[in-house]
């Protein structure tokens, strides 16, 4: 007897925003400021607001992927994509890791090359330019408070309040540079941002290929799961056991249960409702071997 709870694929949880309009204008109004950060970087000569504008587009990419995996989400199965798109959202994670390390190289190569050539930084405009950024990142996160619940929308709220932050350390350093005239602080605080996205990506680089490698979600306790079915009376063992992501915010689990004694659909109920609500697993299929042995198991993810 199998048992196939797809609850996940067809009641997503609704966040208490219209997120198509945070995305949409979180996305406009960064776009448009990071055009503005990047041209006064250069005029100004700082690369402290030239790595902010690399650091503001890494969150938007985030901000844009969560906003597909969103509208990937509410695509229904094909034929031939038996599971819809879902999984793409874990593909342009990836995508994301990668345009990061770029940015970064970018950054590093320019501060190499002021080494031996000093300019002349605009300290004023990095004041003025940065405090905008205060404004335009801390508007962004204000748009994404309401809905938090969502793991998507919280990620994005998370991204810009640090960049918040980070904003406030550029302007904390314009104004530095503008009582000292210690130019040098322009390119510490654009390599503290460098650390600081490195950081950001290396953690997605590594969270993306372990879901794009079916490993088990970094949220998930794939032992406790394996307590918690062991522990029914029922079940004498548990074998073939497999959680996976189905997409950035969906996991999913197979398993097959010997049991000692004949189930029904009221067990069946019982174990399916009890992994969404102790573990988040709502798409879950179980294989019921009533008095088969575990060691009759003849595949090698046992």
């Amino acid at each position: 007897m199998r048992n196939h709870n797809t609850d996940s694929v067809h009641n997503h949880p609704v966040p208490e925003l219209n997120a198509g309009n945070a995305f949409r204008t979180g996305i406009i109004i960064n776009v448009a400021f990071i055009a503005v950060e990047i041209f006064y970087g250069f005029v100004s000569n700082s690369m402290a607001l030239v790595s902010d504008a690399g650091h503001n587009l890494s969150d938007v990419l985030a901000l844009t992927f969560s906003w597909i995996a969103v509208l990937l989400s509410q695509r229904r199965p094909t034929d031939k994509f038996t599971y819809g798109l879902r999984r793409s959202t874990i593909l342009v994670a990836l995508l994301n890791s990668v345009l990061l390390l770029g940015a970064v190289i970018f950054i590093v190569y320019e501060n190499i090359l002021r080494i031996n050539k000093p300019v002349e930084i605009a300290s004023g405009n990095i004041i003025i330019v940065a405090s905008a950024g205060i404004v335009v990142n801390g508007f962004t996160a204000w748009l994404f408070i309401k809905g938090r619940k969502d793991l998507n929308i919280r990620s994005a709220f998370l991204h810009f309040v640090a960049d918040t932050l980070v904003s406030l350390g550029v302007v904390v350093a314009g104004i530095i540079m503008k009582l000292t005239g210690l130019h040098w602080i322009d390119s510490f605080v654009s390599l503290a941002i460098v650390f600081v996205i490195l950081y950001s990506s290396y953690k997605l680089l590594i969270e993306s290929l372990n879901l794009a490698l079916d490993a088990v979600p970094a949220d998930i306790n794939i032992i406790a799961v394996r307590k918690f079915l062991l522990s029914l009376p029922e079940v004498a063992d548990v074998h073939d056991l497999h959680i996976w992501a189905m997409s950035t915010t969906e996991n999913a689990l197979t398993a097959h249960l010997t049991t000692t004694v004949p189930t029904d659909m009221t067990f069946m109920n019982f174990v399916t409702s009890q992994l969404k609500q102790r573990f988040g697993l709502g798409h879950t299929t179980i294989q019921i071997e009533y008095g088969q042995p575990g060691s009759d198991c003849n595949t090698n993810c046992c």
